[in-house]
């Protein structure tokens, strides 16, 4: 028995008498083999008393749903799975079931056993793998559906049916309408689904891009130098991709080496309930955010994009900060936006010098492995003119670093030598920028190598003060 089949159970022993039936994406997830251990279920009475009820059974909590017209949700702690139960809101099942978005969410099961009801043809879409509006006003009635026929899209790998996508077209300026909250939480779970780019495409047909993330709606047709064989769109499109197949296949990019501290790292929890890895993929389509704003033709003819890092780090946060993410995922991408050219600045420096690292390392901190990997996935995803042996140049150096970053990320910020007081007594200097500056420039010193003692971090402040013997 599944863990799935085992929360099947709770409900059916603790609900087995209601008038209930299995309805929405877990019975369509249920249906087409998709593990789920969440269940939907629809009551024909007393929800509140039912809920309770299903916890006692299930040693769960149980709590109503804010955001919902009566719904309640039973779920225990840590165990992994829950139960969101609502009542019939409509005169019958079958009208309760005309009322909701898409086919294949259109179906129900009694929770005892027997028969689907399906009067809206779900279970033929679903063998079809189509996704079909219920009704001609679905989208009229909730215009986040308009976001959900994208994400659904790209979650189950299905074709939205054309009519649907007109429908959801004509609908999607009603999208500022929808609470940020719930727009984000649609995003988050397109962005992260294994077929992003079909859900991103889903997105641009139906205009919901153009109301829901402008930034990204703009790069189009912005047109590139001779180094990118894309538009800025394009080509963030192809770092999103590479981001994927780094996901999947990481020593492809970053080497064996490396591999699996890759893994783990983009494995680590970050923030709103994502991973490092989604984290990676918002900077991904972000950290280009700022080229139709700061584009300009030098006199040469050359196009350029002056600023664009910093300029799309106060948009990326912009834009997720519209959205209602936390500060901790805002700040994470705006530093990947913000850092993601240092790495390719390095590239014509070869061979680093131990301070260089330093402040590469020191600049990017925190996020200094992270946006490692986004420059490699963005310099893969440019190939204009000399694309071979810039990309083979730029994998070389990303490596590098990326071992240094991983480093200095496992054994955490280097101890100073001297911590600012001791400094400030043994050259008789107060606190302020100046000590500031000093201890950073000991601070580099010391990663290169080039002091040991704290008696040497002293004597060197000495000299670069001017207070030497």
């Amino acid at each position: 028995m599944t863990a799935g089949d085992e929360v099947l159970r709770l409900a059916r022993e603790a609900l087995g008498r209601e008038r209930a039936w299995l309805v929405g994406g877990s019975l369509r997830d249920r249906l087409l083999g998709r593990p789920t251990q969440d269940l939907d279920i629809l009551l024909d009475g007393d929800v509140g008393s039912a809920a309770r009820a299903l916890s006692q059974r299930a040693r769960a909590a149980s709590f109503e749903l804010s955001d919902t017209h009566g719904g309640w949700r039973v779920a225990p702690r840590g165990a992994g799975w829950q139960i969101d139960l609502v009542p019939l809101r409509a005169r019958s099942l079958e009208e309760d079931l005309r009322e909701r978005d898409f086919t294949v969410n259109a179906i129900a099961e009694p929770l005892s056993g027997g028969d689907p009801v399906d009067p809206a043809g779900g279970l033929t879409d679903l063998r079809a793998r189509v996704l079909r509006m219920v009704a001609p006003g679905a989208f009229r009635a909730d215009a986040l559906r308009v976001l959900r026929l994208a994400r659904l899209a790209c979650e189950l790998e299905f074709e939205a049916e054309p009519a649907t996508v007109a429908a959801a077209r004509d609908a999607a300026p009603a999208l500022t309408e929808v609470a940020a909250e719930r727009v984000f939480a649609e995003l988050k779970r397109l962005v992260g689904a294994a077929a992003v780019l079909q859900g991103l495409a889903l997105m641009d047909e139906t205009h919901a891009t153009r109301v829901v993330l402008p930034e990204l709606h703009a790069l189009h047709g912005v047109e590139q130098n001779r180094f990118h064989h894309r538009d800025v769109y394009g080509h963030t499109l192809e770092v999103v991709a590479a981001v994927q197949e780094l996901e999947r296949e990481p020593a492809a990019l970053v080497g064996e080496e490396h591999a699996a501290a890759v893994s783990d790292l983009l494995r680590e929890p970050l923030a709103d309930g994502l991973d490092r890895a989604s984290g990676l993929r918002w900077g991904a389509l972000l950290h280009d955010a700022a080229k139709p704003v700061t584009r300009d033709v030098t006199g040469e003819g050359r196009v350029i994009f002056p600023g664009h890092d910093a300029e799309g780090a106060r948009m990326a946060a912009a834009a997720l900060g519209r959205l209602r993410a936390s500060e901790r995922l805002r700040s994470h991408v705006a530093a990947l936006t913000r850092h993601h050219l240092r790495l390719g600045f390095l590239v014509h420096e070869r061979p680093l010098s131990r301070r260089t690292v330093y402040r590469y390392l020191d600049a990017c901190d925190p996020v200094t492995a992270d946006v490692t990997l986004l420059s490699m996935a963005d310099r893969v995803a440019t190939r204009g003119d000399n694309a071979e042996a810039a990309i083979a140049a730029h994998l070389e150096l990303g490596r590098s670093l990326l071992g240094e970053a991983l480093h200095w990320r496992a054994s955490g910020r280097p101890v100073p030598l001297l911590r600012g007081d001791a400094l400030a007594r043994g050259l008789g200097v107060p606190a302020g920028p100046d000590l500031g500056r000093l201890l950073a420039e000991l601070a580099e010193a010391q990663f290169a190598g080039e002091i040991t003692t704290s008696d040497e971090a002293l004597e060197l402040a000495r000299t670069l003060t001017g207070d030497g013997h």
